[in-house]
């Protein structure tokens, strides 16, 4: 196996790892899988939405609470192929509910991860339906809609 292969791969295992702790709600272990600067950013984000966490400690303090609100499994994992050993783009779907409201959450994704060569996460850009998450918790969506 080829360097370049190497790096690919330890790439997707994180991301797959990504998936799975999130999913068990192990999220120090999900943290663990950044690099001490990483960088999670939602570019479809609602106004009062953040738009980028930056470094473990940001990353904890965001994601900490998630499996309090919900219980999802990632299904439905596709790759596609880049240039780039270190660049993951996947495709993937969440079927799950929120647990405050029993309702739905089932979510399409599309992920653009930057990894190191040891497969930490240096940049991980979330493309996701932020109202669905709102719709299944009953957020009020006149929140983050303007009038």
């Amino acid at each position: 196996m080829s360097i370049q292969e190497n790096i690919r791969n330890a790439a997707q295992a994180t991301f797959k790892n990504h998936l799975e702790f999130l999913s068990s709600g192990q999220i120090e272990k999900w943290v663990d899988l950044f690099d001490e600067n990483g960088i999670l950013e939602f570019p479809y984000g609602p106004a009062d939405f953040p738009k980028l966490v930056k470094g473990k400690k940001e990353l904890y303090e965001y994601m900490k609470n998630f499996p309090k609100h919900f219980l999802v499994s990632f299904e439905n994992l596709h790759f596609h192929a880049t240039e780039s050993p270190n660049l993951v783009i996947a495709e993937f779907t969440s079927n799950g509910k929120a647990i405050s409201t029993g309702k739905p959450y089932n979510q399409q994704y599309i992920s653009v991860v930057t990894t190191d060569d040891r497969g930490m996460i240096l940049k991980y850009v979330d493309f996701w339906n932020p109202m669905v998450a709102l719709e299944a918790i009953n957020a009020p969506l006149s929140n983050f809609v303007n009038e």
